[in-house]
């Protein structure tokens, strides 16, 4: 991996993280705004736990070293959640400006699964 891939990637991977690490954070503490947030897109309450707990497992995954098939569902997980929020703020008829937050952690999600070393990447099955 040339050393250009490698900053690449632990540029992603540290912006992902925080974003994912902030948000989750904000999710579990349940406030009143994110509250009402979800509300406005016809979800539970309750699924905001879900989501933030599951940001916290798949952070300490991506950046802890082997593991690489629990990687890959993280970054999955990370890729669904935040298309999964463009796509529901878009439904509701709310600006496209309300979707630039998921869309940089999803851009970001995208980058750090790419760049990511090999030692971090599943191997083929004939491998």
């Amino acid at each position: 991996m040339s050393k250009t891939n490698k900053i690449i990637y632990w540029i992603a991977t540290l912006w992902l993280a925080l974003g994912m690490t902030s948000t989750a954070i904000v999710q579990l503490m349940g406030s009143k705004e994110e509250l009402d947030l979800m509300a406005t897109l016809g979800y539970p309450a309750y699924l905001l736990k879900i989501i933030g707990v599951w940001k916290i497992l798949g952070v300490i995954v991506v950046l802890i070293p082997r593991f690489p098939l629990v990687k890959e569902w993280a970054y999955a997980g990370f890729f669904f959640a935040m298309s999964g929020a463009i796509v529901s703020h878009l439904a509701i008829g709310e600006p496209f400006t309300t979707s630039l937050a998921p869309l940089l952690l999803l851009v970001l999600t995208v980058i750090s699964w790419y760049f990511r070393p090999a030692e971090r990447k599943l191997l083929p099955a004939h491998a």
